[in-house]
């Protein structure tokens, strides 16, 4: 038995929406882990008992998805583990077909897998974001004829996300290569002859008023079976059947014809309302039959040169964002559950586009967009660190291939991106600009012919933008380069290069709950005129010349002032065909290990546990319908400056007018107007009573009134250098204990300004709940306005103490 024997093609087994229980269940429990090398399969299957105690290492129970990075990847004291791993089971498969195949499906593992029955390896796969399939029935058959068969088949599978320059993505991007079985994994079922893919190409007429729809499936016929009937049905978006075509198959080999349907009036898919079909395609052979189904949806799309984006022909505004595959205490392995929230909160905030950088992501997140209506880019990972050799390429290609393959169906998908930031050397000895623009269009080619309803998209390298159908620079006024206030013509001049622009990634980075009564101040020092791109060494904190990203305060405020001024403008350009900020929920990354939470990229709307930071509800005041207003500052509970001092607050709301009320005195009824800055013309100058204070707000949109309301601290008191911290507990749930720090100066006076390290700890029988990557849940950060917060699990009880080090200020301690 050769290992090809068991490798599928590209694109296997996008299996049955209503596949049965008994043809398909995921593989979530009873699985064991060991996070490093065996010295050999024999080492997960030999057996362990009495008379052997020491035959195998310690593993640990977990259960799928599951990622080797899920803690490690926010570490601050260690580099992230990169290497082999091992996860094993045992399974009791019955397979209900006679003569059916056993296949195990992997929506993503990371980044090599190899799959084993016993001590026979059935299947390899190179990379970490495609699906992919093993097929185990002769392998599992030969172990049941064994005498070591006792009811179970044992399962184990090796993962390895060890560091591989001829590999993608490059260790240079700026996110973890993540290893482990992080995505589900699937024990499938099938006759012997099954449906492995299924394509519904739709066109829909100039006029909209009619459709065609053309279906094609590929079999799997590992028997070499002859003859097989096909039957295909068409479901409109309520459910109705309305189209049913059969055919006899004599050739059961390629891409087969299954029908072609003709729809008049079809219900066109748009993000405001995202009507789905449904094909299902029954095979039927030796007695057995096997379904597979599909949605599809119709629309048409369209970039218009140096124009606007068009979608069923009329004018769409894309409003973006990007989604990484990582969530606090599981990285990768984010649950079906965990997905559906993200992009729910995603959506209320207005957005109609994401672009999934940069790599392939989870089925389930593309049935998300097509059934929340999102309009979306998807790429390969081939981002940063220049061009291997033979090797690199070939799995560039078939990453693409896969992609293309495995996503075709979905409405959403009008871009399959091809790389990005390619202009980013470092992997290889050579740097050959006409060798990445040889292989780009290489790409370009190939993704055309594969699929050529879709465009090819590229994003920051300027040396292969004409390639590509649509293409985006690097943009980031008023972070990496410029100030904010240069974004508006700065991308009018990058639209006129290119025949289609489309602007990915913009905004900067913002530490959750760090606020800022001088949020622009870093602008002063910022020369403009230079560009607003991002070049070698922006990134990092130290040297080179000024720049927010370097010298700014990484406030909240002063984040939620440059979201403004961009969406603002937007609406002013009647060119654009669209935006996406840079990226909806923070991220870690190995190569940002000084940032306020370390190894986090912290450009998010949201923290890394969906966390809302304040920009977001800037955003949802651009582009959401349903209602709403919210007063800037609800996790500032400490606002300060001179006793009388004018300050102001500003509402972000998509109402039409808005009432504040300050200490319960009405300061007046404002009109909203996106092209008044900041907040839409609804701000107000006032001044703070000393101590206590309550803000509300009473927003009308139509006949929809809805009300916002915060309370903080006003501290005219000012403050010299920090010299002392406290450390209490400020509350208590169960065995779950919040901690806050604070520094003062030698007076007392807290130092709202402060931004030092702090670093917890915990001594006793409980744990720090850290590593989580955000603000709150990480033992080494820097301070938010002189404050941070962990919280504890006191454990068991007894005895716990915590302690709190700031260098150069006498450490605190705290028995709980």
């Amino acid at each position: 038995m050769t290992i090809t024997k068991y490798l599928l093609s590209a694109a296997l087994f996008l299996f049955s929406l209503s596949a049965k229980a008994q043809q398909q269940q995921r593989l979530n429990t009873g699985w064991e882990f060991l996070r490093s090398d065996l010295g050999g399969i024999w080492e997960a299957v030999r057996p362990v008992g009495k008379g052997n105690p020491e035959a195998s290492p310690i593993w640990e129970k977990v259960t799928l998805p599951h990622c080797v990075n899920a803690s490690d990847a926010v570490d601050p004291d260690v580099n992230y583990y990169q290497g082999p791993a091992w996860y094993r089971t045992r399974l009791k498969i019955d397979n209900p077909y006679a003569g059916g195949r056993t296949i195990l499906h992997f929506e993503g593992a990371g980044q090599k897998t190899d799959v084993y029955i016993y001590t026979t390896k059935v299947a390899s796969h190179t990379g970490g974001y495609d699906e992919w399939t093993a097929d185990i029935t002769e392998a599992v058959e030969a172990f049941k004829k064994s005498a070591q068969f006792k009811g179970t088949v044992p399962v184990s599978i090796r993962t390895d996300n060890s560091r591989d320059l001829e590999m993608i993505p490059s260790s240079l991007s700026d996110f973890n290569v993540y290893g482990g079985i992080y995505r589900y994994l699937n024990l499938v079922y099938v006759p012997p002859v099954s449906i492995r893919q299924l394509h519904a190409t739709p066109e829909v007429s100039s006029d909209g008023k009619t459709a065609k729809l053309a279906v094609a499936v590929q079999l799997y016929n590992p028997g070499g079976l002859t003859g097989a009937q096909l039957k295909t049905v068409l479901k409109d978006p309520s459910g109705k059947v309305i189209g049913e075509k059969s055919t006899a198959l004599s050739s059961l080999s390629g891409n087969l014809p299954a029908a072609i349907f003709d729809i008049k009036k079809p219900k066109r898919w748009h993000t405001d309302a995202p009507l789905l079909y449904t094909v299902e395609t029954t095979v039927a052979s030796n007695n057995a039959t096997h379904t597979l189904a599909a949605k599809t949806g119709f629309r048409t799309f369209e970039f218009v040169k140096n124009g606007p984006f068009l979608l069923n022909g009329q004018r769409l505004l894309l409003k973006g964002t990007h989604r990484h595959e990582d969530h606090a205490g599981v990285a990768a392995a984010m649950t079906e559950e965990m997905m559906r929230e993200e992009m729910i909160v995603m959506k209320e905030m207005g957005v109609n586009f994401i672009r999934l950088g940069h790599y392939q992501q989870s089925r389930i997140i593309l049935n998300l967009c097509d059934s929340l209506g999102m309009v979306v880019w998807e790429e390969i990972p081939w981002c940063r660190g220049g061009l291997g050799g033979p090797v690199y390429k070939e799995q560039a290609k078939r990453m693409l291939t896969n992609m293309i393959a495995q996503h075709y169906n979905h409405p959403s998908v009008i871009i399959w991106g091809l790389g990005n930031e390619n202009d980013w050397p470092g992997d290889f000895a050579e740097f050959d600009k006409d060798k990445i623009r040889a292989f780009m269009k290489e790409l370009h080619d190939l993704s055309h012919q594969l699929d050529p309803s879709r465009k090819t998209a590229i994003r920051r390298c300027d040396f292969c933008k004409d390639i590509v159908d649509v293409y985006s620079p690097s943009i980031w006024a008023g972070w990496y380069r410029g100030i904010y206030t240069e974004y508006k013509a700065t991308s009018e001049a990058e639209m006129k290069r290119v025949n289609h622009f489309l602007h990915v990634e913009w905004g900067g980075d913002s530490h959750a709950s760090r606020h800022s009564e001088a949020p622009d101040k870093a602008l002063q020092s910022i020369k403009t005129g230079g560009g607003t791109d991002e070049r070698a060494g922006d990134a990092s904190l130290y040297g080179g010349a000024a720049r927010v990203s370097k010298d700014g305060d990484w406030s909240e405020s002063y984040i939620c002032n440059l979201m403004d001024w961009h969406l603002k403008e937007q609406e002013t350009m009647p060119w654009l065909t669209g935006t996406a900020q840079w990226v909806f929920k923070d991220f870690s990354t190995p190569i940002r290990p000084d940032n306020p939470v370390p190894y986090m990229n912290q450009k998010g709307l949201v923290e890394r546990d969906l966390t809302k930071k304040e920009a977001y509800y800037v955003f949802q005041s651009y582009w959401a319908e349903k209602p709403m207003a919210h007063i800037y500052g609800h996790s500032q509970p400490v606002r300060w400056g001179q006793e009388g001092e004018e300050k102001m607050v500003k509402v972000y709301s998509n109402c039409d007018e808005a009432e504040l009320f300050v200490n319960g005195k009405s300061l007046g009824r404002k009109k909203r107007s996106s092209a008044d800055f900041p907040a839409a013309g609804l701000r107000w100058n006032t001044t703070f009573n000393k101590g206590h204070n309550d803000v509300r707000v009473v927003a009308v949109k139509g006949k929809i009134k809805t009300e916002d309301k915060i309370t903080f601290q006003y501290q005219t008191d000012t403050w010299g250098k920090p010299a002392k911290m406290t450390l209490e507990k400020t509350a208590v749930e169960g065995n779950i204990v919040t901690l806050q720090v604070k520094l003062f100066d030698a007076k007392g006076v807290q130092c709202l300004d402060a931004a030092d390290f702090v670093r917890f700890s915990l001594a006793g029988d409980g744990r720090l709940i850290d590593n989580l990557g955000t603000s709150s849940g990480a033992r080494y950060v820097q301070l938010y306005n002189g404050r941070a917060i962990i919280k504890a699990d006191t454990g068991l009880g007894g005895v716990n103490v915590a302690a709190v080090k700031c260098e150069g200020i006498p450490t605190v301690t705290l028995a709980l």
